[in-house]
């Protein structure tokens, strides 16, 4: 089949039985990502980790992207992902072993499981997503993805900027793709940052929009927030006291390289995110910093994001004033929303058919999230990590914490305090006693060698 012809007729049109393979091995990719999901001859088949809030949203986009078919899903709480599937109207089998999911892919149906190990090791699946909020656990069942040929794609932010670079390795290594997923908030700057600098614009900030932040947030004060969005009461609580926005923008740094100016960002409060040019010094940012990552709080558009970009050449910026962008050097590009798994199955496709990541830490561990004290802890607490009652993240860059080196936030579980440490003080690694051989702990620091 010939993809170079200049025919507008031939090329306005999909081509009928047009494979992944072929357009990979033309070079050329001359229809929009829908096109070729269109005609590829076969499926492409997902198991999505977590029947959560964002893995529910996945088992959907499986079933009306085209091409896509769910052909696992995995919850610890297995009636969690039995009800996706019955939501959904889709026929389904519990099963307990790798040969209970060939079987299942086989009949039709999706496979049900507790173990996400199994998914990770079944030959029928070429794609798998991890959407759980697991940790240590996520450290193993995607590593075991990995060694099983599986391109893996990150909706589970936690165990993407602890074990990315390892990820990263494990991947090229076994030729599969690993990627951070789109539609959270650091793959659409990724977006809206590939746009700016392909337009010619040097990057000065990638930012993003957070509506509420309190530090303080628990569980417990967290659960009629919770229970109205339905979702679990410590990722709401990471959402609220700010962890979170702090891991979606260590991921965004490490990814393309930036810093952040002070230890958790400045986060001013802003009216509107155009105010961005106004509340933050960009000069003396981008002469001390170079491009960094921030966010302002409370501004419109809510769910929004944002990037920062220069240009002072006299004619681009009588262009830009021509298209109501202001009178420059920096300019403010934004995005209103951003759909999580509404928008994810682009950066999946993405992956499979052409390798491509669009996101992942290119950079290593260059920035990192670290534990703070929500309240006075006492020597002998066990902390209980992300989204907890007893520490919130900041995200730093890892060179400051080289010569006292703080706790990462993502190995922050069930860890015990050798000393007292007061609310809002850094808890250091030295602060805690650990097993360096836990698994979370140890690829971590494989992570980190990488680097």
């Amino acid at each position: 089949m010939n993809h170079t012809t200049n025919s507008l007729d031939q090329a306005s049109r999909p081509v009928e039985g047009m494979r992944g393979e072929a357009m990979r091995g033309s070079g050329r990719q001359p229809f929009g990502m829908r096109e070729r999901l269109l005609g590829l001859d076969e499926e492409i088949r997902v198991a999505v980790i977590g029947a959560g809030a964002m893995g529910r949203g996945l088992f959907y986009q499986c079933r009306v992207t085209p091409a896509f078919r769910c052909v696992a899903l995995a919850d610890l709480r297995i009636e969690r992902a039995v009800a996706c599937a019955r939501e959904l109207g889709l026929p389904y089998r519990i099963v307990e072993d790798v040969a209970g999911v060939h079987e299942a892919v086989r009949d039709g149906v999706v496979a049900v499981c507790e173990d996400a190990e199994l998914p990770a090791r079944a030959e029928p699946v070429d794609v798998f997503i991890d959407a759980s909020n697991a940790i240590l656990a996520a450290g193993r069942f995607c590593a075991t993805a990995l060694e099983h040929g599986k391109h893996l794609i990150m909706m589970n932010a936690e165990a993407d900027l602890a074990f990315g670079p390892y990820f990263m390795q494990r991947a090229l290594a076994n030729d599969v793709t690993y990627a951070s997923c789109d539609g959270d908030q650091h793959g659409v700057i990724k977006r809206l940052v590939d746009d700016l600098t392909l337009w010619g614009f040097d990057l000065v900030m990638a930012g993003n929009i957070k509506g509420y932040l309190d530090r303080y947030a628990d569980p417990t004060m967290i659960i009629p927030e919770a229970d109205k969005r339905n979702l679990d009461y410590k990722m709401c609580t990471a959402y609220t006291d700010g962890t979170k926005l702090g891991i979606e923008m260590a991921l965004l740094a490490n990814a393309l390289g930036l810093k952040t100016a002070v230890p958790g960002m400045y986060g001013p409060r802003a009216g509107h995110v155009l105010e961005a040019l106004d509340l933050f010094d960009l000069e003396t940012i981008r002469s001390e910093h170079g491009a960094v990552v921030d966010y302002v709080l409370g501004a419109e558009p809510n769910g929004g994001v944002f990037a920062i970009g220069y240009c002072d050449h006299p004619y681009q910026q009588q262009m830009m004033a021509y298209y109501k962008m202001g009178p420059g050097p920096y300019y403010v590009f934004y995005r209103p929303y951003h759909l999580c798994h509404v928008e994810a199955m682009d950066a999946v496709a993405a992956a499979h058919l052409d390798g491509r990541s669009l996101l992942q830490p290119r950079y290593g561990l260059r920035a990192d999230v670290y534990a703070y004290a929500k309240r006075d802890l006492r020597r002998g607490e066990r902390l209980d990590g992300i989204g907890g009652y007893a520490c919130y993240g900041l995200l730093e860059n890892r060179s400051d914490n080289e010569e006292a080196p703080g706790l990462p936030i993502c190995l922050a579980e069930d860890v015990q305090l050798r000393r007292d440490v007061k609310k809002d003080e850094k808890i250091l690694l030295a602060d805690v006693a650990y097993d360096p051989h836990r698994l979370d702990f140890d690829l971590y620091q494989r992570a980190q060698e990488i680097t």
